[in-house]
């Protein structure tokens, strides 16, 4: 992992994708159809309880444990439960930041509490280095790799959120975004369209969030796996 990330509990280290559930609600076929992209089953807290529920058995737990109860903790093998007693940060990134792997998954994250949500969003944000996609009941959101490319079909919603000062560049979208100086107290990209066929999108340093249906969570898993990351210390693309 490097770039100065704080470790606090071992390593998770998959050679495949990585399933993050967290304590949020989550449809049994959501769970079903993430571990089928990304079979390797990680918890942030009391999303192992979903988990153990749901009838799969965590391969690691991080968080606080504030929300695992003794019940659901005894059930768990105790060299999987990793404790981060820390409060400076969340559970989802707790868990992120001790997942080495080519790709995660992240669900049960969103859709209650807008302030837990918001923070996911900061969590994508502080860990650009991490292939994460978080997946809600509606739509999916990545931070923009430096490089994307995505054959999506004509007149899907993509949508371009900015967490600081981010230009950049694209091919196949209804509405370029060369020379736009996205911010987001000033300019924001929500409700792009495509017009069908493959999508390419550079940007010149980390900050963009992606936003966009969850139909196309198999096409963008995809793609996010096979593109090169930020340097979380650098802000340069890292492969």
């Amino acid at each position: 992992m490097g770039n100065n990330v704080p470790i606090h509990a071992p390593l998770f280290q998959a050679a495949q994708g990585v399933t993050l559930l967290g304590g949020g609600r989550v449809a049994d076929a959501d769970l079903a159809m993430a571990l089928a992209l990304a079979p390797d089953l990680v918890a942030a807290d009391g999303g192992a309880a979903h988990a153990v529920t749901a009838g799969h058995m965590p391969l690691a737990v991080y968080g606080d444990m504030d929300s695992l109860s003794a019940e659901m903790r005894a059930l768990i093998p105790d060299a999987r439960i990793h404790a981060v007693a820390e409060q400076d940060s969340t559970d989802f990134d707790k868990a992120l930041r001790h997942i080495d792997a080519p790709m995660v998954i992240a669900l049960g994250f969103t859709g209650d509490r807008i302030d837990h949500e918001l923070a996911v969003y900061h969590g994508l944000a502080a860990r650009p280095e991490a292939r994460c996609i978080v997946l809600g009941s509606h739509d999916l959101v990545v931070h923009a790799p430096p490089r994307l490319a995505l054959d999506l079909p004509a007149q899907t919603r993509l949508s371009l959120f900015p967490l600081r000062d981010v230009t950049g560049q694209s091919a196949g979208l209804v509405w370029p975004i060369d020379g736009v100086d996205f911010h987001p107290a000033r300019r924001i990209g929500t409700s792009n369209m495509t017009k069908g066929g493959v999508v390419e999108l550079r940007f010149d340093g980390p900050g963009m969030l992606l936003i966009m249906s969850r139909d196309h969570l198999a096409a963008v898993a995809k793609a996010v796996r096979a593109t090169s990351v930020w340097s979380r210390t650098t802000g340069a693309a890292w492969l």
